[in-house]
C-alpha cells in the first residue's frame, strides 16, 4: 500500500546538526525500493492560498495556516503495513527537528497496479496489431506521443503523425499482423513509467514476401488520472541485424 509522508519542518528549530537526508533516500529509494518518489518544497512565504467564495475568487499570499510547522517537501513510498510506513519515517532526519505525517492514499484498493495496467495496455496493442484496427491501435497513445523509429526513420511527433504512418504500415501488409512479446520489463513510477522490450513482429507483405523482424523497443508511459498512455516511443533493429545488412 502507497503512503504520503509529509515532512514537516519547525521554523524555530536548529537544523545545524541534523543528519543529511541523502543517506535515507539511498537506503530506500534505492537500496530497499520502497520511496517512489519524492521532493522538497520552498518555504512557506512563496506560498499561494487559493479559496472560491460564493463564486468569487480569493488568493491570499502564504500559507494556509499561520504556525511555526510548516510541510517541508513530501516523500511517496510503497509499504506492506502501516507499521512499516512509520519505521521508514522515523528514520528520517527530519523527524528528530520536525514531524513526519504518514498518511495513506484514499482507495488504494481501487487503485489499478500501473505494471498490470501496462501490461494490458500491451496486450491490447498486440490485438489492435492482429486486427488491423488503426484507431484502436492509436488509442493506446498519448495526443502529444513522440515516437522514434530504427536509423533511417523519420521521427514522429503527435497522434496525427503516428496515425498516418500506421495506416501506411498496414496498408503495405497483406492479413493480420502477429506482435509477439519475447520480453517484457516494466519499471512503474509515480505518474510515469517506462518499459523495455523484445518484440517479433510477423506478416505478410504485398508481394507475398513474409516479414519478421525482432526489434527492441523502449516506452515511456504518462498516467492521465484515468489510464495510462504511451508518450514515448523508441524503436531499435538489434544491433547484429544492422551490422548483417552492412556487410551485404
Amino acid at each position: 500500500m502507497k503512503y504520503m509522508l509529509l515532512v514537516c519542518g519547525d521554523d524555530t528549530a536548529d537544523a545545524s546538526g541534523m543528519a543529511p537526508v541523502e543517506p535515507w533516500v539511498e537506503e530506500h529509494g534505492v537500496r530497499r525500493g520502497a520511496r517512489l518518489y519524492g521532493h522538497r518544497l520552498q518555504l512557506p512565504d512563496t506560498a499561494v492560498t487559493v479559496r472560491v467564495r460564493d463564486g468569487e475568487v480569493l488568493r491570499t499570499d502564504g500559507p494556509f495556516a499561520e504556525t511555526k510547522e510548516y510541510v517541508a517537501g513530501f516523500d511517496v513510498v510503497d509499504c506492506d503495513s502501516l507499521e512499516e510506513a512509520v519505521r521508514i519515517a522515523a528514520g528520517h532526519p527530519v523527524a528528530t527537528i520536525g514531524a513526519m505525517e504518514v498518511r495513506p492514499f484514499w482507495d488504494e484498493g481501487f487503485a489499478e497496479d500501473a505494471g498490470t495496467s501496462i501490461r494490458q495496455l500491451d496486450a491490447e496493442l498486440t490485438e489492435a496489431a492482429r486486427e488491423r484496427d488503426v484507431e484502436r491501435l492509436t488509442a493506446c497513445y498519448a495526443p502529444d506521443v513522440e515516437i522514434f523509429g530504427p536509423s533511417g526513420v523519420e521521427a514522429r511527433s503527435g497522434i496525427a503523425a503516428f496515425r498516418k504512418a500506421v495506416e501506411g504500415w498496414f496498408a503495405a501488409l497483406d492479413g493480420p499482423v502477429h506482435r509477439e512479446v519475447l520480453d517484457l520489463r516494466v519499471r512503474p513510477g509515480e505518474g510515469s513509467a517506462f518499459s523495455h522490450a523484445l518484440v517479433r513482429i510477423r506478416g505478410t507483405r504485398l508481394t507475398g514476401e513474409p516479414l519478421d523482424r525482432t526489434v527492441r523497443v523502449t516506452t515511456g508511459y504518462r498516467d492521465t488520472g484515468f489510464s495510462w498512455l504511451i508518450a514515448h516511443e523508441h524503436v531499435s533493429v538489434p544491433l547484429e541485424e544492422t551490422a548483417g545488412k552492412e556487410r551485404s
